[in-house]
């Protein structure tokens, strides 16, 4: 009977313990969008135990919800563009473009709501298309072509209200447009079946939003090519994706929810007026970069937006309420933008380490 045949260095012994594999773990922005979560609920519970009419479902979660609708929809403006590693410093005044048009279909025009919707966003993704197909033509920065529009549109949508109108706003509203101003999804019929009353019927454009987005970046081949092209534009090019195209495209969508937020915001205050989106900026970067978005792009988050947006407005709502002032919180929100990014910077590092110590 012959030995067993060793196996290299020596060890006969064919019991033994194989190594210890490491136990599964989400990727860091399924786990990002956990800790976000598990952030809106806890905060939110603390706001209410600190204050309890901010659990008010009419005076304080209501408007919340509402608000949060119209800002997750600007979120999603911000990281269309910032998925082909550009930005969109117009979000706020091409928001204000677009409902310009709804307001002026509705007070000239007598158009029905839907039909004015329609002519705010087909205004809006007219607008981003021109500023996507200015960069593309120039090859000049995004920075600076949306900020230049951003001066443009300023002075165009003041210049045409002063025109059009005799107080900067139409007056004119059409119908339907109270009811969804004010009536939550639990309004719409008889009990609880259609929802809950502090959801407003304005968060059904924002569902809209992210459905299709998230179809958009999960299920299509144009998805895929908006993340390459932000990913490495060079190698995306070689590899045979229209990066111009996709880079109008970006814009094209980024103007189009712009205006959605506009309209969305038009009606949350009821009036259709210049100063809609001026506090826009802020939001558009909190929301989409809290997320899990990256700024230099190739990485989306649809939910993520939608997260990061509630934790602004939950934190927002719960300061306000503590009795934190305009200014104050404006410097707090700052600090959490700057924290996200130094966040995300450095897990970006501590990875990349591990890898190197891998290897």
């Amino acid at each position: 009977m012959t030995a067993p045949v060793a196996p290299p260095g020596g060890d006969t012994r064919s019991d033994r313990p194989t190594p210890a594999r490491p136990a599964h773990r989400l990727p860091f922005r399924a786990d990002q969008r956990l800790g976000l979560l598990v952030l809106v609920v806890g905060l939110g519970a603390l706001f209410g135990v600190v204050r309890p009419t901010f659990l008010d479902a009419r005076l304080v979660l209501f408007p919340l919800f509402r608000d949060v609708s119209t800002l997750t929809v600007v979120a999603l403006a911000q990281m269309v563009v910032l998925s082909v590693g550009h930005m969109n410093l117009a979000v706020g005044r091409m928001a204000a473009f677009g409902a310009l048009f709804a307001g002026l279909g509705y007070d000239r025009l007598g158009l029905p709501l839907p039909l004015g919707l329609l002519l705010c966003l087909c205004a809006g993704a007219a607008i981003g298309a021109l500023t996507g197909w200015i960069i593309t033509r120039t090859g000049v920065s995004s920075f600076v072509v949306t900020l230049a529009m951003d001066f443009a549109l300023l002075g165009l949508v003041s210049l045409l209200y002063s025109a059009l109108t005799e107080n900067a706003a139409f007056t004119t509203k059409p119908s339907g447009l109270a009811e969804l101003r004010s009536y939550s999804l639990a309004d719409i019929c008889v009990g609880p079946v259609c929802g809950s009353p502090v959801i407003p019927q304005l968060a059904q454009f924002t569902v809209l939003a992210l459905l299709g987005l998230g179809f958009l970046y999960g299920a299509t081949r144009i998805g895929r090519e908006l993340l390459l092209t932000g990913a490495n534009p060079a190698a995306a090019e070689l590899s045979g994706i229209p990066t111009g195209r996709r880079v109008v495209l970006a814009h094209t969508l980024s103007g189009l929810l712009a205006a959605l937020a506009g309209f969305m915001a038009a009606v949350g205050t009821g009036t259709f007026r210049a100063s809609i989106g001026d506090d826009f900026m802020l939001p558009s970067f909190l929301g989409s970069v809290l997320g899990g978005t990256l700024l230099t792009g190739g990485v989306v988050s649809v939910v993520g937006a939608l997260l990061g947006t509630a934790l602004v407005g939950v934190i927002r709502k719960g300061l306000e309420l503590l009795g934190v002032g305009l200014e104050s919180l404006n410097i707090y929100l700052g600090c959490v933008l700057l924290l996200a990014l130094s966040a995300d910077r450095v897990r970006t590092v501590v990875s990349h380490r591990k890898v190197v110590r891998s290897t």
